[in-house]
């Protein structure tokens, strides 16, 4: 039995804390916690997990335990970067996950067994700067569960998974729970309770107000409040764009042509001779598992990838490697996904994150003048951080990181929206007002939507095409176009 009792937790630079008044885990549980994003769910896995200064009250003399979230991905990233770009020791390749599982574990029959379930046995020996984001988050899963711990602490475990994994993790918790170990997972969405979830908990304003039975909590007033749209702003506008951000290209030509593109790694083919048109006026939804390639894709008609200078890709009307510069091709774009999210690593303030997408830059370098600074306010006072436009970009939560990146992307309202896994990590109302972003500027605007998700029910209304990746059994995957 783990047990917290009037205490107070600080995080390092004393500009966070989390209240746990009182919690009791017996020493065989399933439990879920739930709350807004920025209520403070990564503040309380911190919290029990001994990674936050306990300022009062008592914790547990000592407990086994393991930590899954963001944070630790990212962590790890710039772990992975600094090693592959050492001044002492250059190392391209950086870590794979076998050397990851290694560390933890010297046992090769439990880590294939644990890859095997999660369907991670073909990365093993891929460099993990080259996993996808969710490949990524496959990994940290593995070994966590590698060390073993009494108890198992997952923060927002089944963001970035697709469907099979997700259901594979569930089982995998089952299976692990019902040999002994105690669990606790935080999620933002209701689906992702477990069936043998047994407790569950509300945060809000960073204190645990409720835990109990879950059917109890579940019924709650304050829990089904999560949920209720009403509490929504109606968007009947967005805020304008600057005069000098509004783009000139000539929408009644094709986004993206892609003539027999193939992409291939060594031996391994990521795409193969494929034909992809984006004409005018065209919402494309993209899906299919981890792995499968759509991060390569976008990465082409992002002009990032290479190999789109080997291959047949015209972009807004311009051929690829016939002189021009990348910015000819990211001007008329706004993007975000899991790995932007992580490359963001930058120190600024939140409204600074927002005035960046003005220019097109991780970071603000260009004063940007009293108009984009009103605007910028107006689109954090629809967030509801206009009182926290100054802060620390870094201060917020995940979750509210990641809808601050997805404003900065909207606006220029720029001809071709990419949304890689945009909604991941956020909670419901949150997923249901940058649906209403979107759908407005699908309706209203000029701007096309790439759409990238693992959840179907997270697409915009008004979605036109399909690209869908189908695992043909042997690790590359068919294009179907619908």
């Amino acid at each position: 039995m783990y047990s917290w009792k009037d205490c107070i937790f600080l995080t390092k630079d004393g500009q966070a804390h989390f209240i746990l008044k009182n919690l009791t885990l017996e020493d065989h549980c399933f439990c879920t916690i739930i709350g807004q994003n920025g209520s403070g769910k990564t503040l309380f896995a911190k919290s029990i997990c001994g990674e936050l200064k306990n300022t009062s009250g008592t914790v547990p003399e000592s407990i086994s335990v393991a930590n899954i979230s963001f944070e630790k991905q990212m962590e790890f990233i710039e772990e992975d970067f600094n090693r592959r770009n050492s001044d002492t020791e250059s190392d391209l390749v950086g870590y794979t996950p076998m050397e990851m599982f290694l560390r933890v574990n010297e046992d090769k029959r439990v880590i294939s067994s644990l890859c095997e379930t999660l369907h991670f046995s073909y990365a093993l020996n891929r460099s993990y700067h080259k996993l996808s984001s969710g490949e990524g988050r496959k990994a940290l899963i593995i070994e966590a569960l590698l060390k073993n711990p009494e108890l198992i602490v997952l923060d927002s475990p089944f963001d970035g998974l697709d469907v099979k994994t997700r259901e594979d993790l569930q089982q995998m918790l089952i299976d692990i729970y019902n040999q002994g170990k105690s669990i606790v997972v935080t999620v933002n969405r209701f689906d992702e309770i477990s069936p043998m979830c047994q407790k569950l908990g509300l945060i809000m304003d960073k204190e645990l107000v409720k835990f109990g039975d879950k059917d109890e909590i579940l019924n709650n007033s304050e829990v089904k409040q999560l949920t209720h749209y009403e509490k929504l702003p109606k968007i009947y506008s967005l805020p304008e764009v600057p005069e000098d951000c509004r783009d000139t290209l000539d929408r009644s030509i094709p986004i993206a042509v892609l003539k027999d593109v193939t992409v291939q790694y060594e031996d391994h083919v990521i795409l193969n001779r494929l034909n992809w048109t984006i004409n005018p006026y065209e919402h494309w939804q993209i899906s299919g598992p981890n792995g499968c390639g759509k991060s390569t894709l976008l990465s082409l008609i992002t002009g990032d990838n290479p190999q789109g200078y080997s291959n047949d890709l015209t972009l807004f009307g311009i051929r690829r490697g016939s002189g021009e510069t990348i910015w000819d091709i990211k001007k008329h774009i706004g993007y975000v996904s899991p790995s932007f999210h992580l490359d963001y690593r930058v120190s600024c303030s939140i409204i600074n994150v927002i005035l960046s997408g003005y220019f097109d830059t991780i970071g603000l370098y260009e004063q940007p003048g009293d108009k984009k600074i009103s605007l910028a306010l107006q689109w954090l006072k629809i967030l509801g951080l206009k009182e926290q436009a100054n802060n620390s970009f870094k201060s917020l939560s995940y979750g509210q990181q990641r809808l601050v990146l997805i404003v900065r992307a909207l606006v220029k309202q720029p001809p071709l929206l990419i949304l890689d896994e945009p909604l991941q990590g956020l909670d419901s109302l949150s997923r249901e007002l940058v649906r209403r972003f979107v759908e407005f500027l699908m309706k209203n605007g000029e701007t096309q939507i790439l759409f990238v998700s693992h959840h179907a029910d997270d697409a915009p209304r008004g979605i036109t095409h399909h690209l869908v990746f189908k695992d043909n059994g042997t690790r590359t995957f068919d294009v179907e176009i619908k």
